[in-house]
């Protein structure tokens, strides 16, 4: 008979804003100083996963978060720790919390950009060098004259003219099993500069499938307000979407298509602007999702 597996559940939470046209995550500090998202076991006196949740979220960072909603379960083997075979089973389930960025009020919590953690997606002043220069081709080498493993890289990396900004996770995990980024621990290694900072346990990974799931979301439903002030003019709400998707938006199509959706409507404002002139202020039109199922900004990824 097989002895029982113990399992511990921790509850995870990706928890985004961004700022200045910048996504950032909020993360606290876990072993050999290396940023994690906040984390907690699952209370037994709570009633519901999304409550404990919460609770940890304020306990770690002194912010209460808004919206909420589950991203993914994460309980691969290789999550526990290694050592003795009675260590218990590592379950994480993970949250995306959407917010406009606030101070923490702990010492331990600070935002980071995302793209300190992903250099390689952010394409919104054209193809990083680190994907041409170093990525591709380290990844090139790695898969050497391996069919199965040259089909994944083309399909996770793309070229230059073909690239899906969705396929966040796979890319990581590539890189990963090629030993290219710090978690891996291997000399193979990149410098942070070209393979990101690295994050504490699995974080990464799970950061990796919270911004791929931002970037699908994007295009069918009205999440990108959550990142807004209730109040916005339509250069931030562009500025905000590319923040998020990495890619540049052309500004006249940009504005066609959230006049032709009816996403937004204006509020007879405008901004106070000393120099240049004054914008015109609008709102999230929450009628909208009354009005049709899919009510996203239909950002282009291919």
């Amino acid at each position: 008979m097989k002895n029982k597996t113990r399992v511990v559940l921790n509850l995870d939470a990706v928890i985004v804003a961004v700022t200045r046209h910048h996504p950032r995550i909020l993360t606290v500090s876990a072993k050999q100083n290396l940023p994690a998202i906040p984390s907690g076991p699952l209370h037994r006196e709570d009633a519901t996963l999304e409550r404990s949740l919460r609770g940890w979220i304020e306990e770690q960072t002194g912010i209460e978060v808004g919206y909420v909603e589950q991203l993914y379960t994460f309980g691969d083997i290789q999550r526990g720790l290694p050592g003795a075979p009675n260590n218990p089973r590592s379950i994480s389930v993970a949250y995306l919390a959407l917010i406009t960025e606030e101070h923490p009020t702990t010492s331990s919590a600070s935002w980071i950009n995302w793209y300190e953690l992903f250099p390689w997606e952010d394409h919104r002043n054209g193809i990083p060098d680190i994907l041409t220069k170093h990525l591709r081709p380290a990844l090139a080498t790695w898969a050497g004259n391996n069919a199965e493993r040259n089909e994944r890289v083309i399909t996770a990396f793309g070229s230059d003219n073909r690239w899906d900004g969705m396929r966040v996770l796979e890319r990581y995990e590539l890189l990963y099993e090629a030993g290219l980024v710090k978690e891996t621990s291997t000399r193979d290694a990149l410098p942070e500069s070209i393979s990101g900072v690295p994050m504490a346990f699995d974080h990464r990974r799970i950061a990796s499938t919270a911004l791929g799931r931002m970037r699908g979301k994007l295009t069918y439903r009205p999440v990108v307000f959550e990142l807004l002030s209730d109040t916005f003019t339509l250069l931030t709400l562009q500025r905000t979407v590319e923040a998020i998707a990495g890619v540049p938006l052309h500004k006249q199509n940009f504005r066609r298509l959230v006049e032709r959706t009816r996403l937004v409507e204006g509020t007879g404002q405008r901004t106070n602007s000393p120099a240049g002139r004054p914008a015109e202020l609008f709102r999230f039109r929450s009628e909208v999702l009354l009005e049709r199922p899919r009510t996203g900004i239909g950002v282009p990824y291919r």
